[in-house]
């Protein structure tokens, strides 16, 4: 089984190029023209990318991130969110990374059994990095103006964070 699926890559390779061949496609050029328009992506979604992690960093070593946190805590324990996922709520929009280390902090702290523990690992697989989406797929397809997709986004965002805490409630 392993050594299948160790030759599938290789196997399928070969198999597109020895189409292309029989074909009369140049194989070469158009690898050299689809890294070519793989470079020009980089160049326009970069921008938006760097502004986005230094916006995060700024936020995180300022301390706005955990105010923020303390802010909103007694809203969400009556919306029946746990209190101590605040964190993720307000950082899984920006960044998916920093998601993941939220999460894992939450894990590691309440473990993974506890009813913390799921609503945080829930709300990581139910929610969108939202602001990394659009400004990667928003620059790559050279829009400008969301106009309503990140209201749109942040609200299923919401709903999202709200059903785990009540998914986790009622299958656990």
């Amino acid at each position: 089984m392993t050594l299948a699926l160790n030759l599938l890559m290789p196997v399928m390779l070969a198999g597109i190029s020895l189409y292309a061949m029989c074909k009369r496609v140049d194989v070469y050029d158009g690898v050299i023209h689809g890294a070519a328009e793989g470079l020009s992506v980089i160049y326009r979604i970069a921008p938006p990318l760097i502004a986005l992690m230094t916006a995060i960093a700024m936020l995180r070593a300022s301390g706005a991130l955990e105010l923020a946190s303390h802010a909103l805590s007694p809203l969400l324990t009556a919306l029946g969110i746990p209190a101590e996922t605040v964190g993720l709520l307000l950082v899984r929009p920006i960044s998916g990374s920093a998601a993941l280390g939220v999460g894992a902090d939450i894990i590691k702290t309440y473990g993974p059994d506890s009813e913390i523990g799921r609503v945080a690992a829930v709300m990581l697989g139910s929610t969108e990095t939202t602001f990394y989406t659009v400004a990667v797929y928003f620059g790559a397809a050279g829009i400008k103006k969301t106009r309503y997709a990140i209201p749109a986004a942040l609200c299923a965002d919401f709903v999202g964070f709200c059903a785990a805490a009540l998914a986790v409630r009622i299958f656990f």
